[in-house]
């Protein structure tokens, strides 16, 4: 891999330049060492594989919060199935390291990765890891809208509602501009910042397709629509994201054929979230939406 300002501490880890000596305080010194380390928050969640792990924890002073993903000894069947979906053999760890740094070199804000390393074993990769710094001052939009969808709705409060949708279509069709598709597009894997930023995280499944680009493009705008609470966007809300997605001002025919496309994925995956007791965001109508 380029260089892309990293540099290499030791056999199969680097370190972005800068972020040495604050690993090192925190001891991630090594790649036994990243995979010894015990400290810090786990991030574990009901389902996820015994060969993954995720840590949130504090280094240096001041202190900057990192997120930490580990793969130790991936089955061999998990690794040729993400090969022949990335389309090359590469550990699991760089999956996310990859569209990361290609995304930034094009404009496209997520979270800046300050380490990573891997080893292989034979042929089939022993372990691998990734460790990326937190979005200062930054939260999910799941968790957190700007302050204008809780806000009254003076004409003043919905012109900037109608703002932020144009913003985040935007920032939604300069990633596809890039040829990557994320496959987890949902609101909370969109983070807003204290300064109105948008930034994207969570980028372990994105991948840059050819043959099936058109299909993965719909999969995340239908996981967009779908994670957006019907409580608080309205249809209006959701036609203005999608003219402001194409570039648009008025439907053509294929347009509304591609809408249909994602209002039945969105059906189909409320569907499956009902038999498995979850509720669908998109359906929940308990105000109607809220831009005019």
């Amino acid at each position: 891999m380029a260089d892309c300002g990293f540099e290499p501490i030791c056999e199969g880890m680097w370190v972005r330049r800068g972020y040495r000596d604050r690993l090192a305080v925190a001891g991630l010194t090594s790649l036994d060492a990243v995979f010894e380390l015990r400290k810090g928050t786990s991030l574990s969640k009901p389902g996820m594989p015994k060969y993954r792990s995720r840590l949130r924890f504090d280094v240096g002073q001041p202190p900057v919060t990192v997120y930490l993903k580990r793969y130790n000894r991936p089955a061999a069947a998990v690794q040729m199935r993400n090969w022949l979906t990335l389309g090359r053999r590469m550990p699991c760890a760089l999956a996310e390291l990859t569209p990361s740094l290609d995304l930034a070199a094009a404009g496209v804000a997520v979270p800046e990765i300050i380490a990573y390393g891997y080893q292989w074993g034979r042929f089939f990769e022993k372990r691998s890891f990734i460790v990326s710094r937190q979005i200062p001052g930054a939260d999910a939009l799941e968790r957190r809208l700007p302050s204008c969808f809780s806000a009254p709705p003076t004409p003043a409060v919905l012109a900037r509602r109608r703002q932020f949708i144009g913003q985040l279509a935007s920032f939604v069709a300069g990633f596809h501009r890039t040829g990557y598709r994320h496959r987890d597009l949902y609101l909370s894997h969109i983070f807003y910042g204290d300064d109105g930023s948008l930034a994207l995280i969570d980028l372990a499944r994105a991948l840059r397709p050819s043959l099936t680009a058109e299909r993965f493009r719909l999969k995340d705008i239908s996981q967009v629509h779908y994670s957006a609470p019907g409580s608080v966007f309205s249809n209006t809300d959701r036609l203005r994201f999608y003219l402001a997605y194409a570039g648009i001002r008025r439907l053509g025919t294929a347009d509304k054929a591609f809408i249909r496309k994602v209002l039945r994925k969105a059906r189909r995956m409320a569907r499956h979230d009902h038999r498995h007791g979850r509720a669908a965001p998109f359906l929940d109508r308990r105000t109607g939406g809220t831009t005019q």
